[in-house]
C-alpha cells in the first residue's frame, strides 16, 4: 500500500538542488544552511531506497533513479506554478505574470511597441523580458522561467512538448554610413571587395550569407566578425566597414538617411519561431499573444 503523506517540501529540495547542481547554491536560494539541505536529501533518499544524487569534479550530478524521479518532480513543479497563475490572473488581468525570452536585436522592432501596449491596457501584470543564447532560452522554457521564446531560425531541438511555431521571415541587407564610399559597389563581386562585418561564424545568419556567397562563387577577403547586431551597428556608424544586418532593424537610420542600403538581390531571409509549452501558458501570455500578434494557443 502506498503511503499518503508525501512530504512535498523534499521533493521541492530535490528540484533545487537538482537544478542548482550544487548543495550549497539550494541552500541559498532557499535561505537555510547546507547541513538542512544535506539531510533532506538523505530523508528522501531513505523514504525512496534509492541514491538520487552522486558527486562528481563538477559539482551534484543525477544518478539515474535521480533523473528519472526528476522528469516527474519538474513536470509537477511546473503544473503547481502553472495552477498558482492561473488562480491568480482573472480575465481583466488586474494581477498576473508576462515572461519573455527574446534575442536584443529581434526585441528592439518586434516586441517594445507590443509590450508598451500590454502595458498601458494591462498595468497590474508583471512583465519580464529576457535575453539570452537559443540554449539557454530553451532550457529557461523548460524551467518554466519564461512563458515562451522568439528566436531566429532554424531552432533545433527535439522535444514532444516543446511546439515551434513559424511566425514571419525578417529581410536581411547590406547597409553603410550613408557618408561610407559605395561609388564602386556595383553587384556582389563588388561589395565582396570592400570591408564586410559581418556576423560571427556559427549562427544562422552567417551560415545563411556564407552558402549565398559560396552559390555565387564569391569569397569575401576582408572581413570583420562581430558576435551582436548592435555591435555591428556601431561599427557601420564608425565606418569601419559594410555591414549585414536584419533591415527591419535599421528601419529608422535609413528613412533618416544616416544610414544607406546596398541592394543585392535575393539575400536570404531569416525566419522568426514563437517557441512555447503549451500546457504551461496561462491567460497573460496567451492574451498578449492574441492581441498584439493574432496567434491563437
Amino acid at each position: 500500500m502506498m503511503k499518503s503523506n508525501i512530504n512535498l517540501n523534499l521533493y521541492k529540495t530535490f528540484y533545487d538542488v537538482a537544478i542548482c547542481k550544487s548543495i550549497s547554491k539550494a541552500a541559498h536560494i532557499n535561505y537555510t544552511s547546507q547541513p538542512a539541505i544535506s539531510r533532506s536529501i538523505k530523508n528522501l533518499e531513505n523514504e525512496l531506497n534509492t541514491k538520487l544524487f552522486i558527486r562528481t569534479k563538477k559539482g551534484i550530478e543525477l544518478t539515474e533513479k535521480g533523473k528519472e524521479l526528476f522528469f516527474y518532480v519538474e513536470q509537477g513543479y511546473n503544473s503547481f506554478l502553472t495552477a498558482e497563475r492561473s488562480l491568480l490572473e482573472d480575465k481583466n488581468l488586474t494581477s498576473g505574470k508576462l515572461s519573455i525570452g527574446i534575442p536584443s536585436h529581434i526585441a528592439t522592432f518586434y516586441l517594445f511597441d507590443a509590450i508598451d501596449s500590454f502595458h498601458k491596457k494591462y498595468p497590474s501584470v508583471e512583465i519580464t523580458i529576457i535575453s539570452k543564447s537559443t540554449s539557454s532560452l530553451l532550457t529557461s522554457l523548460k524551467r518554466h522561467e519564461i512563458d515562451f521564446m522568439i528566436d531566429s531560425e532554424p531552432i533545433n531541438i527535439v522535444d514532444k512538448d516543446i511546439t515551434i511555431r513559424h511566425i514571419k521571415y525578417l529581410h536581411n541587407t547590406f547597409v553603410a554610413d550613408y557618408d561610407y564610399d559605395t561609388s564602386n559597389i556595383k553587384d556582389l563581386e563588388s561589395l565582396a571587395n570592400e570591408t564586410l562585418i559581418l556576423p560571427i561564424k556559427g549562427t544562422a545568419n552567417r551560415a545563411s550569407l556564407d552558402e549565398f556567397f559560396s552559390l555565387h562563387k564569391i569569397t569575401p577577403t576582408n572581413v570583420l566578425n562581430i558576435h551582436t547586431s548592435e555591435l555591428i551597428q556601431g561599427a557601420i556608424k564608425r565606418k569601419l566597414g559594410i555591414g549585414y544586418i536584419i533591415k527591419e532593424l535599421v528601419t529608422d537610420e535609413l528613412k533618416r538617411k544616416t544610414l544607406k542600403e546596398i541592394k543585392i538581390p535575393n539575400i536570404p531571409k531569416t525566419g522568426i519561431s514563437l517557441v512555447y509549452i503549451e500546457d504551461y501558458i496561462t491567460l497573460s501570455p496567451r492574451l498578449f499573444l492574441l492581441e498584439f500578434y493574432n496567434i491563437v494557443i
